[in-house]
């Protein structure tokens, strides 16, 4: 089970140096950098989600998306098509085909998370929007807490390359819940 908070410990400081220059690689391909976001209306708990700017990704020009290997696919590993949840809500991402690393790189078989709540899939190359509903996981988490209204909800989870352009359908999965209140 991988360890989804992202903390700096004294035995990190090579993997937090490396993983700052992933992030000034992604930003010369079009990810943003550097500045904190918030997902108003979402608790993720402490650390659940890699603190970088995506506010400029409507671009993601670069090298061309890699292929997808075949069979490949993600599913949420622990909730299913009509659930009714209560929160907070924990959801984990399940992968198979494809390895998670962190945003920043672009190595094929590789990418990461992102939850999009009540939106629809993201076409192939089209670049992950960052706000409240469509949550990053660059630092390559597989699970997060989440705090949602109560009522009816539509999740997909939606894998993508180390600059947030997205796999497509084939990298996505969908479950429609019920959040209790």
């Amino acid at each position: 089970e991988q360890n989804t908070t992202f903390e700096l410990k004294p035995n990190m400081t090579m993997k937090k140096t490396i993983y700052t220059l992933f992030a000034f690689a992604a930003l010369a391909f079009g990810c943003g950098g550097g500045a904190e976001h918030d997902h108003d209306g979402h608790d993720h708990g402490d650390g659940a989600h890699e603190q970088h700017d995506h506010n400029d990704m409507s671009n993601a020009e670069g090298p061309a998306l890699l292929p997808v290997p075949e069979g490949a696919r993600v599913f949420f590993a622990n909730i299913n098509e009509g659930d009714t949840l209560t929160n907070p809500v924990v959801v984990e991402f399940g992968i198979e085909g494809m390895t998670v690393e962190p945003a920043g790189a672009l190595n094929e078989g590789t990418g990461h998370h992102h939850l999009l709540i009540n939106e629809g899939v993201i076409a192939d190359g089209g670049v992950v929007p960052a706000n409240e509903t469509n949550i990053h996981y660059g630092g390559g988490q597989t699970s997060d807490t989440l705090t949602l209204p109560a009522g009816s909800h539509t999740l997909v989870m939606q894998f993508a390359d180390g600059i947030h352009r997205s796999y497509g359908e084939q990298m996505s999965a969908t479950v429609n819940v019920v959040v209790a209140e």
